[in-house]
């Protein structure tokens, strides 16, 4: 497994064998397709960041389930803005790849 992009809490590697990606959310590493993985920063990318810094979300957390719903993780603000770098960054990362290759 090839570590693509790694944050201040996530790290996301893709296997080259299986075509699989994984991200590791520190407790738990979840194995995600292509499409789950554009389905997943989709999700990230339609969390309302600005409620959580304006105080229209007084708790700071948002609940994101994964893949069908197999994975549901609860998310302060600080790990909402390390995820969207992670995927970002990764997306990134395998675009320069395939410039390259």
């Amino acid at each position: 497994m090839n570590t693509i992009y790694t944050s201040k809490y996530f790290a996301a590697s893709q296997c080259d064998n299986s075509r699989r990606f994984y991200i590791d959310f520190g407790h738990k590493t979840v194995k995600f397709s292509l499409c789950q993985l554009l389905a997943f920063r989709h999700r990230l990318k339609s969390i309302d960041i600005e409620q959580h810094l304006n105080g229209e979300n007084t708790h700071g957390l948002e609940v994101v389930s994964l893949c069908n719903r197999e994975h549901l993780f609860v998310f302060n603000t600080l790990e909402i803005l390390d995820l969207l770098s992670l995927v970002d960054g990764a997306f990134a990362m395998m675009e320069i790849n395939s410039v390259i290759a």
